[in-house]
């Protein structure tokens, strides 16, 4: 589990041989899904647990990836560090889901026990043991590879994969400009999902599914499919999306100022309602309190100007309350204000002025996966939060999933169901906006087919980023005398 994979000679199943089509097969084999277990998920890096799980010394969170069971504990203020979570004597697993042990492990099954940094500090009876059982390094805890980012602590069960940093940009550069590590967990909810983990992220790598599954977030009301468009915009014009679903035709009457406001802060209620959060109150509420007798009378620069405007606003807000926040005009001159961002494998971030969502997946089965949401957001300075508990994981039509979720999650079983129709074979996607499902599909071929990091990592870089974006060339192609 901790070596580098090797080339393999043996056949892959299923690979992807013409980049616009995946074949539907991926998401259900049972061959396919157990080389993903054997050669994807122990070579790469895993979101483990955010920080604020484990404030205190002695806190600990258990990450389960398959059949793998890591605890990641805080050592002291400035030490984390992950540990297999078994036993040294006997395998018992020392703990379970998250808590606090100050003073180190102690094995439920006999007692024995371990320092918070891994060293064995008590065997039950050592005399009745032989001497080269009681080795002290034998029995130090075995650790797991960490790596702290965002806020948040990532592990691989490859000693030697690339640093972590290097490995997911880069949307570790565009999430330092938001200041992603000072965001809080203001609610947590999971859900099993009965599809396959691949599948469940692919909702969200792309937004041309908006205007059918989530019509609340049309420009307007009421008109038929043949009103829209899927767009590409001008980054000043649209800063958080590449591509929109757009009307076809623009108005012919001149949007006033007042409108244009109007217009942003029904978006920003819609996704505050769909989400839950994401766009969060306090920057409706700010918004609301903007006057617009200064913005330009043209409204595309009208656009602009508000745009601009409540970013200071926002920023303002925070700053007045102690609360660290980006420079929101910073993160849209980089061109860094993409609202849904993917890394890879199994993580998404979607923030939004001074808020953020967050997503996270993990396989359960070929056709069944555990899928996570965050609602984050910034706190005033020393304001008291509820301990962080591991949410029981709901199904995905429980009434108290937000609605934009639930608009998600109605689609996934049917599209589930209907890759086993024996008349569908692959997927056909777009190679300007769902190329992202391309992308990252192929690069899990690169792992299941045993490529080196200097092959994986670069393609990985075309990979995680914003979504919206088109079929890249990742740098390999599959030999085609492997697959079947």
């Amino acid at each position: 589990m901790h070596q580098s994979a090797q080339p393999r000679s043996q056949k892959i199943p299923h690979l992807i041989t013409q980049p616009d089509r995946v074949p539907a097969r991926r998401y259900y084999d049972p061959e396919f899904y157990a080389l993903e277990c054997e050669r994807l998920w122990p070579r790469v890096w895993q979101m483990a647990c955010r920080l604020e799980e484990i404030p205190k010394p002695g806190d600990y969170v258990v990450y389960d990836i398959l059949d793998q069971s890591i605890i990641i504990t805080r050592v002291d203020e400035k030490t984390v560090k992950a540990y297999h979570n078994a036993c040294r004597h006997r395998g018992v697993q020392l703990v379970q889901d998250r808590g606090s042990c100050p003073t180190g492990f102690t094995c439920p099954f006999h007692g024995w026990q371990w320092r918070l940094d891994g060293v064995c500090k008590a065997v039950y009876t050592p005399q009745i043991f032989a001497l080269e059982n009681l080795d002290k390094t034998d029995l130090r805890l075995r650790e797991c590879r960490l790596e702290t980012w965002g806020g948040c602590a990532f592990i691989n069960l490859d000693d030697n994969a690339p640093p972590l940093r290097t490995s997911i940009e880069p949307f570790a550069t565009m999430h330092d400009l938001w200041h992603v590590e000072s965001l809080r967990t203001e609610w947590w909810l999971a859900a099993r999902l009965p599809v396959n983990w691949k599948l469940a992220m692919e909702a969200f790598m792309e937004g041309y599914h908006v205007m059918a599954t989530h019509p609340q977030l049309l420009p307007a009301q009421g008109l038929d499919n043949s009103a829209f468009a899927y767009r590409e915009v001008p980054p000043e014009m649209s800063p958080m999306s590449r591509f929109m679903t757009a009307l076809v035709k623009t108005p012919s009457e001149q949007i006033t100022a007042e409108q244009i406001k109007q217009i942003n802060i029904y978006f920003m209620k819609v996704l505050n309602e769909g989400m839950a959060g994401m766009t969060h109150q306090k920057d409706i509420e700010t918004a609301e309190a903007l006057l617009v007798a200064d913005l330009p009378e043209d409204m595309a620069q009208a656009a602009v100007a508000w745009r601009k405007k409540l970013n200071q606003a926002v920023m303002a807000a925070h700053q007045k309350a102690g609360m660290d926040i980006p420079d929101l005009e910073e993160v849209d001159a980089n061109r860094y204000s993409t609202s849904v961002n993917f890394c890879f494998p199994h993580y998404f971030l979607l923030p939004t002025y001074g808020s953020a969502s967050s997503y996270r997946i993990r396989p359960l089965g070929p056709e069944e996966c555990l899928f996570e949401l965050w609602s984050l957001t910034r706190f005033p300075p020393g304001e008291e939060r509820p301990p962080i508990k591991t949410p029981t994981p709901m199904a995905h039509d429980d009434p108290r999933w937000p609605p934009i979720p639930t608009q998600d999650f109605s689609n996934l079983p049917r599209q589930q169901h209907g890759l086993h129709t024996k008349g569908f074979e692959f997927m056909r996607l777009s190679n300007q906006v769902e190329g992202l499902i391309s992308n990252y599909q192929r690069l899990i071929d690169g792992y299941l087919l045993g490529l080196g990091y200097d092959k994986l990592t670069p393609a990985a870089h075309k990979v995680s980023g914003c979504i919206d974006v088109g079929i890249a060339d990742l740098g390999f192609t599959p030999p085609s005398a492997t697959a079947v």
